[in-house]
């Protein structure tokens, strides 16, 4: 780092799921920032073995809890976090904003943040054009396909299964969730001279939030800038990872950071394993691409892992039949879905309540199911690199494989880099990973984890 940055961290956030926490950690990474996610809430040993790093992260699952959940463990990560000393802490968003007032709330999540740090506004950054992502007068889009599309009219998160956005204007929907002010800093005012008066006019004790739109290169600039530039004694956002794609261009501007950095490519391996939650269209396009090229796909049965008495037999079903395969020297990957029409999903709530379980913990029932499948596969094959797709799995997922922190190794895809387990156990410590959201990547994702590289396949 050259002068103009601080001594120290520059920003420490807390991820409101696991594929997400990755994407921010990329951000930075990528960017000549070093940055260290942890799976937990990091002790002093544990912060001790990253030394050089200047943001410091927490994968957590919020985005899958309820607001009381969110009460009760919340506050003490955002008091951690914020005893490191940061200038910026981050509550990092997924970036199609999924959240309601009962699960992943994210003015829950903001109201409590706000009271850990001393600033008088509450910035918030959700354009990210690297991911596709587009605010506009307070209105998300997304493109998929390259085709964009609003939020609510969106063929995936309008019709999410936990979540589904039916509200494009992030102020409106953020205002089910708080009764906190949310104002906006609209593109025609990032792009004039009075940018830094609008800031500096919406600061109040009462810590509004204020949305800053993103389109292109030059407001995710200035968006930075005005961030960076008005932290005063310490601010809290909730943002994607567009946050960091802001302060990183606006650092790089000033000469702070390089201007060019980049993370190498990834390399190659035989095998992959894989375990998927995810009911993306995205993602179900990339199972059958994978099925098509010579992977061995292999579908969890949800009626008997939502069943207590069928569930181990199942995880060891899954998990053998993708042994098999993996040792035949057949990349491997178990799903629980085929995109939003399976037949997985569409009954989903009923095969649930058949067996007593409410949808929230029938989907956690899922993760933890897949997180078991994925850890006796390892137990039985030797495997140098693995994948997770949908956000809620990874967290399970990424949990149950004794892993305490991430840093990022090399680069695949936009949003999900290949990452390097740090872990006690000698058999985990070094494991790759990627950790995919739902949406990420492209039709030969799977591919390409196996075969490296650093741009998605068609």
């Amino acid at each position: 780092m050259t002068l103009g940055l601080p001594c120290g961290l520059l920003v420490a956030y807390y991820g409101d799921d696991f594929t997400g926490s990755t994407d921010a950690m990329e951000a930075m990474t990528a960017a000549g920032v070093p940055t260290v996610l942890f799976l937990g809430v990091p002790d002093r040993q544990a912060l001790a073995r990253f030394p050089e790093m200047r943001c410091v992260g927490i994968a957590g699952s919020s985005r899958g809890r309820s607001p009381q959940w969110m009460e009760n463990e919340l506050p003490q990560a955002f008091k951690a976090l914020a005893e490191l000393g940061a200038p910026i802490l981050h509550y990092k968003v997924c970036s199609t904003f999924d959240s309601s007032p009962t699960i992943g709330s994210i003015g829950k999540a903001i109201d409590l943040g706000t009271k850990t740090m001393r600033g008088r506004w509450s910035p918030s950054i959700v354009g990210a054009p690297r991911l596709k992502r587009y605010q506009v007068f307070g209105n998300l889009f997304a493109s998929v396909d390259g085709v964009g599309h609003r939020l609510d009219r969106h063929p995936t998160m309008s019709r999410h299964p936990v979540t589904p956005m039916d509200e494009a204007d992030l102020r409106l929907h953020l205002s089910q969730q708080t009764s906190r002010t949310i104002e906006l800093i609209d593109m025609v005012q990032l792009r004039s001279p009075g940018a830094d008066a609008c800031v500096r006019q919406l600061q109040n004790q009462h810590v509004p939030v204020v949305m800053i739109d993103v389109l292109d290169q030059e407001t995710l600039q200035v968006a930075g800038r005005l961030v960076w530039e008005h932290r005063g004694e310490g601010i809290f956002s909730a943002s994607s990872s567009g946050l960091q794609y802001a302060l990183t261009a606006h650092w790089r501007s000033e000469g702070w950071i390089p201007k060019e950095h980049s993370l190498p490519a990834a390399s190659s391996v035989s095998v992959i394993a894989g375990v998927s939650g995810s009911c993306s269209p995205v993602t179900a396009s990339q199972i059958r691409w994978a099925r098509d090229n010579g992977f061995h796909t292999e579908r969890l049965q949800l009626e008997r892992i939502l069943d207590a008495n069928t569930r181990g037999g199942e995880v060891v079903r899954a998990s053998q039949m993708a042994a098999d395969a993996l040792h035949g020297g057949r990349s491997a990957i178990v799903f629980s879905a085929e995109g939003p029409d399976d037949a997985a999903v569409i009954t989903f709530d009923r095969v649930a309540a058949d067996v007593g379980l409410s949808r929230q913990d029938a989907a956690r029932t899922v993760g933890v199911a897949l997180a078991d499948v994925m850890r006796s596969i390892l137990n039985k094959v030797q495997l140098q690199r693995v994948v997770v797709a949908g956000g809620d799995s990874s967290g399970e997922v990424a949990s149950a494989l004794d892993i305490d922190a991430l840093t990022v190794a090399a680069t695949l895809a936009p949003g999900a880099p290949l990452c390097r387990a740090w872990s006690r156990l000698p058999e985990r410590d070094g494991l790759e990973i990627v950790l995919k959201g739902g949406q990420m990547g492209g039709l030969g994702f799977f591919g390409l984890v196996k075969d490296g590289g650093g741009a998605a396949r068609d």
